[in-house]
């Protein structure tokens, strides 16, 4: 299989460093509901663990919850209430989306409130050593300590500068020694939940979140480490280089994996603009299958401009494959795993579709693939090869994560 690595900006042969893959993703920072650029990324990974169980790995997914943050924090106030309420509402929202996408529920789903304690042994590790200090009760990570700062992101220094101010990060601070440096540790601030710390009473930064779950649950080194893209800086540079420091293992991550951004016409879909498209809010119209199968019809890495037309052709595309797929149905005759075996030999669906997913999880190609195996069936369904086709179908769908035969669905833990 071969794998975009953002880090080199190619393609890479890949395959877990062990028997398991191991993968962190970050996840949602729950002051808002679900919309279709999370759905979107949320599906991709899954898309991804799922094709690497069916090629014989197990998986170990790690997705944080970043349950507090400046963002949940400033909603809680809009709104009047607690932000550990307003939090557990948007995410009782998240699981129910997820559920009804089928996305695989994480091996473990940490929330950052729970972890302070490795946040703590981090950073304390990282002062004591010169690579972090402490000013004020903040604490910053100096980037200086990560000598190839910025190689994922590939940005200049001012360029970086930029897009902390674009994130609200102050570059300019003056207890800062420099602009790069990374807030680990910010002391108490009127109204907002603290925790205890050599450095006084206070909460920890955004990026110390992810580094230190990904490190307690995954170990110093993860296959995958992925996001949406918007992520790459200030994100994941900022963790990647705490990570390094803390541990002395290189590298982090072996392959940094990104889903592309949804845009709502020209501009990204985002809380801010508030032109989102919320997944809750599609499910009544659509399955969770049509709109799998619609984000699937796009790889990964593209952008993509959300189309209702779009929606409602693959939401026609899965009927189609529902169809076909229901002479695989338990009843009558061979069980689906002999039917599958008793597909002609000639027949190369199963050959095209592991060529497209080990090209870089081309999931539109392999959508395809599903397409023209359906069409085999319709063309002959009474035909010797009709109900191992059917069946062989069913099973590649469900690769894709789709429940063409109304299979049980997953469930997310509380």
């Amino acid at each position: 299989m071969q794998l975009y690595n953002t880090l080199s900006r190619r393609l890479e042969p890949f395959a877990p460093a062990g028997p398991v893959m191991t993968m962190y993703v970050c996840g949602v920072t729950p002051y808002d509901t679900t919309h279709l650029g999370h759905a979107r990324c949320y599906v991709v990974y899954d898309l991804l663990q799922r094709y690497v169980r069916y090629c014989g790995h197990d998986v170990r997914y790690v997705q944080n919850v970043t349950d507090v943050d400046d963002d949940l924090l400033r909603k809680a106030q809009e709104v009047g209430q607690p932000y550990d309420e307003v939090a557990r509402v948007n995410l009782e929202i998240l699981r129910h989306d997820m559920e009804a996408l089928n996305v695989l529920p994480p091996a473990v789903w940490p929330r950052a409130t729970q972890e302070v304690p490795t946040m703590l042994e981090i950073a304390s590790a990282l002062v004591a050593r010169g690579q972090a200090y402490e000013r004020g009760g903040n604490v910053y990570f100096r980037a200086a300590a990560a000598p190839d700062f910025g190689a994922l992101s590939r940005r200049t220094p001012e360029e970086m500068i930029a897009r902390l101010r674009e994130e609200r990060f102050d570059p300019d601070d003056p207890r800062k020694e420099n602009p790069l440096d990374i807030l680990m540790w910010q002391a108490a601030a009127p109204g907002e939940p603290t925790w205890q710390s050599p450095w006084g009473p206070g909460r920890p930064g955004w990026h110390i979140e992810c580094t230190a779950m990904a490190l307690r649950h995954l170990g110093p080194t993860i296959d995958v480490h992925g996001g949406g893209e918007d992520l790459i800086f200030s994100h994941h540079e900022s963790g990647r280089a705490q990570a390094e420091a803390y541990t002395g293992v290189r590298p982090f991550v072996r392959f940094w994996v990104y889903a592309g951004t949804v845009y709502a016409g020209r501009e990204k879909m985002s809380k801010s603009l508030r032109n989102l498209v919320l997944v809750r809010e599609l499910l009544p119209r659509y399955s969770g299958d049509a709109i799998r199968l619609y984000l699937a019809r796009e790889h990964y890495r593209a952008h993509l401009t959300y189309d209702e037309a779009g929606l409602a052709e693959a939401a026609a595309l899965v009927e189609r494959l529902r169809a076909a797929a229901a002479l695989a149905a338990p009843g009558e005759g061979p069980a689906p795993a002999d039917a599958v075996a008793a597909v002609p030999a000639s027949d190369d669906f199963r050959a095209r579709f592991e060529a497209a997913m080990d090209a870089d999880l081309d999931t539109p190609a392999a959508v395809e693939v599903l397409r023209d195996l359906a069409a085999a069936v319709e063309a002959d369904p009474r035909g010797p090869a009709a109900v191992g086709r059917a069946a062989l179908l069913n099973e590649l769908a469900s690769v894709l994560g789709l429940r063409l035969l109304g299979q049980t669905g997953v469930v997310w833990p509380e």
